[in-house]
This record gives C-alpha cells, structure tokens and sequence, in this order.
C-alpha cells in the first residue's frame, strides 16, 4: 500500500469509528489521564515546599528535578520493568504488563514535568503573596490553598504539559505494558508496531489522532501560561 493509500485508509479509518482504533485511543488516554492524577498532588505539594522553603540542599534538588525533564523515558521503563518483574521487589504484585503498571509509570514520568513547570510557577509569584496570608492568619494549609487559588492557571499549565509529556511517550508503555492487544496497547506502541508490520493505514489514523491531542495540548497550555502569571 503506498503513502496515498494508507492515507485515505487510515481517515476511512477514523470516519468508520474502527472499534479496535478507539479502544487503542481510550486505553491512552486512561492510562495518562490516570497516571497524570497520581502524580500532581505529590509534585505540587513538592514545588510548594521548595519554593517557600529554605533548607540545606535546595539548589541541588531544583537541578535534580529540572534534570528529569530530560531523563529517557525507555530507561524509566528499564528501572520499573527490573522492579515489576517476578524476581523483583515488586513481582509479587504482579503489576508488569497490566495498565495498573503503566499507570505507575506513566506517573512516575509525569511527575518531575509538573513539579518542574509548578515550580516555576511558584518561583516566578509575587512573594508577597504567602507573606500576606500568614500576616491575615492563614495557617499553613490556608496559606497553601491561597498559593494554589491565585496561581490556577500556572499550575494547571503545569498538568497540561505533564499531560503532553506522558500521552507521546513510548518507551516505558511498551517495556512495562508489553504492548497487548486489547489491555495495554496505547497510540505510541500501536503506531511502532503497525509501522514495523508494514501496515501504514491505522499507524497513520492513530499519528493523525495523536498530533491533534498534541495541538490541543499546545493551544491550552499556550492559553493558560498567557491566562494567569504572576510576576515579581
């Protein structure tokens, strides 16, 4: 089948509402969205701390968690996949090639994304904001609610761009979800597996469908960075 080909097929495809291409779409967006909830409590809390406190050591976690931005996403799912397999810490939960595993693992990568952009966020506020609350009475957790009220549009760009981070990836979905038809195939392994078949068609529809969520993704996290921000 050539380029043009696959192409029309691949948006027949797409018009037909192929069940097995939806169900491979659904399991991404499951998989991320559900990751990406597991991670932003710790992260945000996480950015909040750093940024409000002062402790021995600060400097080098910032570098550590901006450093993760980067980190392989195929060798995050070499380190769970050694933890998840049976002869591992975790074997007996058997977690490996399940979505709970890549849930895990989804998180795992979402999480430094959000602290990093949280972070940012929190760095970039007026820091006259925490003092002003403590000075009216707010206790820490007050204080902490504020913080996350009057920056809601900056953190929320932060769990949009976790969220562009972990729908894209393929490396740990492939190695901790072992790419299974019907359970663990996302768009990302999908798309590796057709190509290598040789059958562009639904390869395509699923790439067609992914570069729409990352414009999307793009468009709001664009539209919410212009929305809020604080500046010094």
């Amino acid at each position: 089948m050539d380029i043009g080909a696959a192409t029309m097929a691949a948006f027949v495809l797409l018009a037909s509402g192929d069940p097995a291409l939806w169900q491979i779409v659904q399991t991404s967006l499951t998989v991320a969205l559900a990751g990406l909830a597991l991670a932003t409590p710790p992260a945000i809390a996480a950015a909040y701390l750093i940024a409000t406190h002062r402790f021995p050591g600060r400097r080098v976690l910032v570098v550590v968690a901006q450093a993760f931005l980067s980190f392989p996403t195929v060798l995050v799912g070499l380190i769970l996949y050694l933890l998840m397999t049976r002869q591992g810490p975790l074997g007996e939960l058997q977690l490996l090639f399940t979505p709970t595993g890549m849930v895990i693992g989804q998180a795992v990568i979402g999480l430094p994304v959000v602290l990093a952009f949280a972070l940012a966020t929190m760095q970039s506020a007026d820091p006259r904001l925490v003092e002003t609350a403590r000075v009216l009475g707010a206790g820490p957790w007050r204080t902490f609610l504020t913080v996350l009220r009057e920056l809601r549009f900056g953190l929320m760009a932060a769990v949009v761009a976790g969220f562009g981070r972990v729908i894209a990836e393929v490396g740990s979905a492939l190695m901790i979800g072992g790419n299974i038809e019907g359970s663990t195939r996302t768009i990302t392994t999908a798309i590796a597996l057709e190509t290598s078949k040789g059958e562009f068609a639904q390869g395509i529809a699923l790439g067609i469908v992914l570069v729409v969520l990352a414009l999307l993704v793009n468009i709001l996290l664009a539209w919410l960075q212009g929305a809020g921000g604080f500046r010094r």
